[in-house]
């Protein structure tokens, strides 16, 4: 994808209660759905029903791939190298990751770092985990305060916290996610 990511650091594999729920919410939200594998969305979501209004686009469709990841649920070995060494992460996260979803956006507009952000928050709210996010230089400082933040790590590159702090940073003026 060629726009921003986040990911959401789940301690225990999701049941099948939350599965369910995660699949009704990607179908719900979505104007177009492809599940390429199980637990593996390949969507466009309006920006609209994210709560996001893009006046300068006619269509407001946005393209993800959200994903689930980990031991059983496919993308094993990138799930294992992107947590291989992490232990600032899990100090604050106050556990090691068994799964994550991936959350990435198919475009870099400003509108797509608002739109990830919303997404993300949205699904966490329906099964639960922490939101990772890389930091751009001087960032640390503007996310420190906002409500949800649960901490930071690896030299301030590395925000960690809750569908709130998700909210508030993308509400913020000096909002940007990493590409």
């Amino acid at each position: 994808m060629s726009g921003p990511t986040l990911v959401i650091e789940l301690a225990e594999p999701l049941s099948p209660a939350a599965l369910r729920r995660f699949r009704a919410l990607m179908v719900g939200l979505s104007s177009h759905f492809e599940e390429r594998r199980p637990w593996f969305f390949d969507v466009n979501v309006p920006a609209e029903r994210l709560g996001v209004q893009d006046k300068r686009e006619e269509d407001s469709r946005r393209p993800f791939l959200v994903y689930l990841m980990g031991p059983g649920v496919g993308d094993e070995s990138l799930f294992g190298a992107e947590h291989a060494d992490e232990p600032e992460v899990e100090a604050v996260l106050g556990f090691r990751p068994t799964h994550a979803v991936n959350v990435s956006a198919g475009c870099n507009r400003e509108i797509d770092h608002v739109a990830t952000t919303l997404l993300t928050a949205a699904v966490m709210d329906v099964i639960g985990g922490v939101a990772k996010a890389e930091l751009l230089n001087g960032q640390a400082s503007v996310v420190a305060g906002l409500p949800g933040m649960l901490g930071i790590a690896d030299d301030d590159s590395t925000a960690l916290g809750t569908p709130e702090f998700l909210r508030a940073w993308a509400a913020h003026p000096a909002f940007r996610l990493v590409k």
